[in-house]
């Protein structure tokens, strides 16, 4: 298992929290999702060989925002 941490610029809200840790969350290959709203981050427990951080960084861009 890996842990990342990335900056996400554009969450603002319960909406945005609910928005990022569904669609991270549901990403074969990743274990837990914590979305933190004042920092702007999103810490990621993951299998590597399972799923990429590329991925992941695609999947929450895809939901509208930016990933520093």
């Amino acid at each position: 298992m890996e842990n990342v941490t990335l900056n996400v610029k554009g969450m603002s809200c319960g909406h945005c929290v609910k928005a990022v840790e569904g669609s991270v969350g549901k990403l074969d290959g990743v274990n837990d999702v914590k979305v933190n709203l004042e920092a702007g981050t999103v810490a990621v427990d993951f299998n590597s060989a399972v799923v990429s951080i590329d991925t992941i960084k695609e999947t929450i861009d895809d939901q509208g925002y930016d990933v520093g």
